[in-house]
């Protein structure tokens, strides 16, 4: 997978030939769409995105397309439970800013760190070079955000394509087709991902699900069972934060959403 780490050797003709794949030390994935023949079983496969990641760049744009927060949650999660480093950047922000404080603040608020930038405005391009430098990061949003064209204008010469958003739904089309490293210096590279329109995150309990909204710690103890899934049970902490205000409603209800989506105690 993009981002292994293996051991090679060279043949005398320039080609050569991997020997051993080193262990990973992380690795981000998801569930993949249902093959045929496999929907009537439920079987879902693991679809690994990269492996070795330092940072998980989640990518979402204030207009066009529109901000997606459900979306952005699902990839936290996923971020979030492969154990690797989550920052978020709102891209575009020189198409408005009516709703840019509020996801901003959100996000902050919790421990992550936002990144507000455009490629247009060349805003916040700086800090992210900064942000990015001396580690291996993964790139990933929905399509049309900007991914693209925010690396082209941090490492001039990628020349990585681009797509205008359809006029028609507002949503990106797909630019990048496959995912793709490039080491943009000695000790910085990115890895560029196809966009995507939505995401199951893979491997999951219904009663561990929670553990991956970082805000939740605080009060997942006060639940009267161990196995709370923060739904419906009597005496939730979880559902109790929420009421009192200091569990936002948003990151709650994406909480459900994605809950909804894990059968028979588990994403698989």
């Amino acid at each position: 997978m993009v981002g292994d780490e293996v051991k090679i050797s060279l043949n005398q003709d320039g080609t050569g030939n991997i020997e051993e794949i080193k262990p990973r030390r992380n690795y981000l994935s998801r569930k993949a769409p249902r093959i045929k023949g496999a929907a009537q079983r439920g079987e879902r496969l693991e679809q690994i995105i990269a492996a070795n990641v330092d940072s998980l760049i989640i990518v979402g744009s204030v207009m066009q397309p529109n901000f997606n927060n459900k979306l952005i949650d699902r990839i936290i999660v996923a971020g979030e439970s492969s154990h690797l480093n989550v920052k978020i950047i709102i891209n575009k922000i020189d198409l408005g800013k009516s709703e840019i404080n509020f996801w901003n603040e959100l996000y902050s608020s919790i421990g992550y760190e936002v990144m507000l930038t455009s490629a247009l405005s060349k805003h916040g391009l700086n800090e992210m070079r900064d942000k990015l430098a001396g580690r291996k990061n993964l790139f990933w949003g929905a399509s049309g955000v900007g991914k693209s064209s925010l690396l082209n204008s941090v490492f001039p010469g990628l020349d990585l394509k681009t797509k205008e958003i359809s006029a028609a739904t507002s949503k990106g089309k797909h630019t990048t087709v496959t995912t793709q490293m490039i080491k943009v210096n000695d000790s910085t590279f990115v890895i560029d991902t196809p966009g995507i329109r939505e995401i199951d995150p893979y491997g999951i309990k219904k009663e561990d699900l929670g553990h991956y909204f970082v805000e939740f710690d605080k009060y997942i103890n006060n639940c009267r069972f161990n196995t709370c899934t923060h739904h419906h049970e009597p005496g939730c902490g979880i559902i109790d934060a929420v009421e009192g205000g200091v569990i936002s409603p948003e990151r709650y209800e994406s909480y459900l959403n994605i809950l909804d989506t894990i059968e028979d105690g588990m994403i698989f």
